[in-house]
């Protein structure tokens, strides 16, 4: 039997209404039952541009929708991108190497972050991005994240249909 948080999502995923919204609230809900965060967002990549684009975030007056910051080929894309692996920063120092946007990330109490790559075959559809408190993202949350990633890619999906029909 599936647990309540994962039969949360599910159902928000199959309602009829105000999607993809809904189903990204839900992914967010089922994501901090199952490994924590104070901020969550996710981002899609354009693999023309490399450009990283918000679809979602539950601190929109801090990290709006639509949101777009430029691709880098830095040690985060070759890792989470090109590598296929999640990204871990523990410390706000480990952050600051990583993202120009540091001291916005501290000044929400966050100083950790786990980025789960999302991929269905070998296409990149994007990232899920969870902050918290320093030291928050353990080897077993991290570990615990793998729950993400099938939840995420029907959300990241959901985008692209949505998206591609114009919002029908």
């Amino acid at each position: 039997m599936p647990d309540l948080n994962q039969s949360n999502f599910v159902s928000a995923l199959a309602a009829g209404t105000d999607q993809p919204r809904t189903a990204f609230a839900a992914l967010c809900e089922y994501s901090r039952a199952e490994i924590g965060h104070k901020l969550f967002t996710l981002m899609v990549f354009d693999e023309a541009t490399f450009e990283a684009c918000r679809i979602y975030s539950n601190m929109p007056d801090a990290y709006p929708v639509s949101g777009k910051k430029p691709g880098r080929d830095d040690i985060w894309a070759q890792k989470v991108i090109k590598g296929r692996e999640t990204f871990v920063a523990n410390s706000i120092e480990d952050i600051a190497e990583v993202f120009p946007d540091f001291e916005l990330i501290q000044s929400l109490g966050c100083e950790s972050v786990i980025n789960v790559p999302i991929f269905v075959g070998d296409r990149f559809l994007g990232s899920i991005n969870c902050l918290h408190e320093a030291g928050f993202y353990t080897q077993k949350r991290v570990q615990d994240s793998e729950l993400l990633k099938l939840p995420g890619a029907a959300c990241f999906l959901m985008n692209t249909a949505f998206f591609e029909t114009g919002g029908q």
